[in-house]
């Protein structure tokens, strides 16, 4: 099943996205895609009540904005250098264990919406991952029972100030969690529409120039490992984002670098997973 949300910025309502890419409001299931949501096996529960009622749900025109397919969650937990050629254009070392940093989750917009550069940005970045949606509360979880624990997957662009990130003497947070930061969708697929997570092409295309393509089978810690290391930190709550990394293509590491500016737009996408548009625009109160 493919998870949207649907509307205004701060009105949306939960919708799915059928096989044949019809888009439909399930408002009247009444929940939205929250904590709760995921925590409650809502999944399941909208599954068994779309057979009864998707017949008399009102299909959503294509002119509806798609807002972020989930709401609210507790966290964003993003791994750095994950995958093994991006660490070498970043001329840091492959790390022994995943290197976790947070994102705010006020960075959060639909997958289409505008990326503002923040304030003073010299340096703004683009990045296309792969995040796992939690489903169940996960705290030192097992490899092995690491996928009883996710709901599904969403693409994100991890937009990064690199600037700020590493001149500004502070913890990474600091370049990820501006305004509009993380455009997060189209949809979440559950996990029955992803065979392999950890195979899947992902690519972002900047002003129509191919950027990054690559394969999460390039991750250096794969999605198992991801989740089971989170959990040994933190308890992670059902609908947190886990941003699995970003492969080789990044601004960063061009020769010269090459970053933002107003006017660029921003194409990416993962197998199975949708794509999703940016335009860059300047900052505004």
């Amino acid at each position: 099943m493919k998870l949207i949300r649907f509307g205004e910025v701060n009105k949306e309502k939960p919708g799915v996205q059928l096989a044949n890419g019809t888009k439909i409001d399930v408002s009247g299931f009444g929940s939205d895609y929250d904590e709760a949501f995921f925590g409650n096996d809502g999944i399941e529960k909208l599954k068994t009540w779309l057979k009864n009622n998707q017949s008399s749900c009102p299909e959503i025109a294509d002119s509806e904005r798609l807002g972020a397919p989930l709401t609210r969650p507790s966290k964003i937990v993003c791994v750095g250098l994950n995958y093994a050629q991006h660490a070498a254009e970043a001329g840091m070392e492959v790390p022994k264990e995943p290197v976790l940093f947070f994102k705010a989750t006020s960075a959060i917009v639909g997958p289409n919406d505008d990326i503002m550069l923040p304030k003073n940005s010299t340096k703004s970045d683009w990045e296309v991952e792969l995040s796992i949606v939690i489903g169940k509360k996960a705290s030192y979880v097992e490899k092995a029972d690491v996928f009883d624990h996710i709901a599904g997957y969403v693409l994100h662009n991890d937009v990064s100030e690199r600037a700020f990130q590493l001149e500004r003497s502070g913890q990474w947070v600091k370049g990820k969690s501006c305004d509009t930061f993380a455009p997060i969708g189209p949809f979440i697929a559950t996990t029955d529409e992803i065979k392999d997570p950890n195979n899947l092409n992902l690519w972002l295309k900047l002003n129509g120039e191919v950027m990054q393509n690559s394969s999460t089978s390039d991750f250096i810690f794969n999605v198992q490992e991801v989740v089971s290391h989170i959990s040994q930190f933190m308890t992670l709550l059902p609908g947190d984002i886990i941003s699995t990394g970003t492969p080789f293509g990044v601004g960063l590491g061009l020769k010269p670098p090459v970053y933002l500016k107003e006017g660029d737009v921003i194409e990416l996408g993962i197998e199975g997973l949708g794509t999703s548009k940016q335009n860059v625009v300047a900052f505004k109160e």
